[in-house]
C-alpha cells in the first residue's frame, strides 16, 4: 500500500512523463494493491498534471484500488481536471464499484489545534485522519451508482 499526498503523485508523474518513462512508472505503481490519493481537493492542475492524474486512475480502474480523501464535492471536481469530460470520465472511473463515505464533524486536525491553543501549547500533534466531505447528491451525480 502506498499513501502519498497527490500532489506528490502527480509530480512524480510529471518527471517520468517529462523523461520518457510514464509507462514504467505506472508499473511501478501497479505493484501497489491500493494508493491512498491524500488531499486531491487541494491540488489545482494544470492541463499537464490533469492528463497524467487522469491517466493514473485509468490505467489501475478495475484492476487495482485507489483511495482518495477530498474535501471537494464531484460537483466542484471541474476545478481539478479542468475539463468537464475528464471530469465526469474520473468521477465514473472512481465512483464505479466503490464505496463512498462521507465523514461529518470537525476535522481531528482542527480539534488537537484547538485544543493546544487552549492549553498554551507552542506545538501540535498532527494525525493522519483526514476528514472527507462531498458525496454527490442525486442532483450533484452523473447517473445513479450501485456501490457495494
Amino acid at each position: 500500500m502506498l499513501f502519498t499526498a497527490t500532489f506528490a503523485l502527480v509530480q512524480r508523474l510529471l518527471a517520468a512523463k517529462r523523461d520518457l518513462r510514464l509507462e514504467k512508472e505506472l508499473a511501478l505503481l501497479d505493484a501497489y494493491d491500493a494508493v491512498i490519493l491524500d488531499d486531491i481537493g487541494y491540488v489545482q492542475q494544470s492541463r499537464d498534471e490533469m492528463e497524467v492524474l487522469f491517466t493514473f486512475l485509468a490505467e489501475r480502474y478495475e484492476r487495482r484500488s485507489v483511495i482518495i480523501t477530498s474535501n471537494v464535492v464531484f460537483s466542484e471536481w471541474d476545478r481539478i481536471f479542468k475539463d468537464p469530460m475528464t471530469t465526469a470520465a474520473a468521477i465514473d472511473r472512481l465512483v464505479h464499484h466503490s464505496v463512498i463515505l462521507e465523514l461529518t464533524g470537525t476535522s481531528v486536525r482542527a480539534d488537537a489545534a484547538e485544543q493546544a491553543k487552549k492549553e498554551g501549547a507552542t506545538t501540535t500533534t498532527e494525525t493522519t485522519t483526514t476528514t472527507t466531505r462531498g458525496q454527490p447528491s442525486a442532483k450533484e451525480s452523473m447517473r445513479d451508482y450501485n456501490c457495494r
